[in-house]
């Protein structure tokens, strides 16, 4: 098959209302939900976009499959700042990029997907519970075998110079003079923290390595798509953290 028609095993995102659910499709099997019985005959051979029912059903984007696709053993990463960390680490198909906290490892398929298959990912999680679950979800998820996964403290690394540094783990600022050393002279690391305190220990320990560091919160409101009434949700995706970046500086050898 092509990839854009529905077949036995593969995934689909289907949609009731605003209600979302991430499913393998299955002979034999159903889809019970509020919008009824979906059987999974009924759309198997369909082309994904197609409408059953009360039912949407569409082939599942990276965005779906992390948010519905993944077993949390960590707070994830949202989209909202996913896209925007991309675009700040200046990161891009063929890029080498070194994270340090894989987590669950919603970021490093971000990474992946952005570095694409002539690019690298390598990410170190020091928590082995950790690493085997990101490790679990990365291989059902992944479309490119573009990442070294690593079980390590990140103190024991030594590679050449990456294109771009992130860091996800309580306290970062540890990992500063490391992540320095494994940087290209004017390369961005990037790092994310929930706390103030957090944050200025961050800035503490970057500002006699870094330049241009900057502190930036973004908050993210949806509207209701409803013709006569354009409002907004009732609720939106506030506070989920504080990205920090900075631009690598060259210290001179004393």
């Amino acid at each position: 098959m092509d990839g854009k028609t529905i077949t036995e095993n593969s995934l689909a995102l289907i949609v009731y209302k605003d209600r979302k659910y991430l499913k393998k499709i299955e002979l034999g099997k159903a889809f019970h939900g509020k919008g009824g019985v979906l059987p999974f005959s009924s759309i198997m051979g369909s082309p994904y976009g197609v409408r059953c029912g009360d039912y949407e059903v569409f082939q599942p984007t990276l965005e779906d499959l992390i948010m519905y696709g993944i077993r949390r053993e960590t707070q994830i990463i949202f989209p909202k700042d996913a896209a925007f960390i991309c675009l700040k680490l200046n990161i891009s198909p063929g890029s080498r990029m070194i994270e340090v906290g894989t987590g669950s490892g919603a970021m490093t398929l971000y990474f992946s997907r952005v570095v694409g298959p002539s690019g690298c990912v390598v990410s170190i999680e020091k928590e082995e519970r950790h690493h085997k679950n990101a490790t679990r979800n990365i291989e059902r998820i992944s479309e490119w075998p573009n990442m070294n996964l690593l079980n390590q403290d990140v103190s024991e690394y030594e590679d050449t110079p990456f294109d771009a540094a992130f860091i996800d783990v309580r306290e970062p600022w540890l990992h500063i003079e490391k992540m320095h050393s494994l940087l290209d002279p004017g390369r961005v690391l990037g790092s994310i923290l929930p706390t103030a305190n957090q944050v200025s220990d961050m800035l503490r320990a970057m500002q006699p390595r870094f330049g241009d560091i900057e502190v930036i919160e973004i908050l993210f409101r949806k509207y209701k798509p409803v013709v006569e009434r354009l409002r907004p949700e009732d609720r939106m995706v506030g506070h989920t953290g504080y990205l920090i970046f900075g631009r690598k500086l060259q210290i001179p050898e004393e």
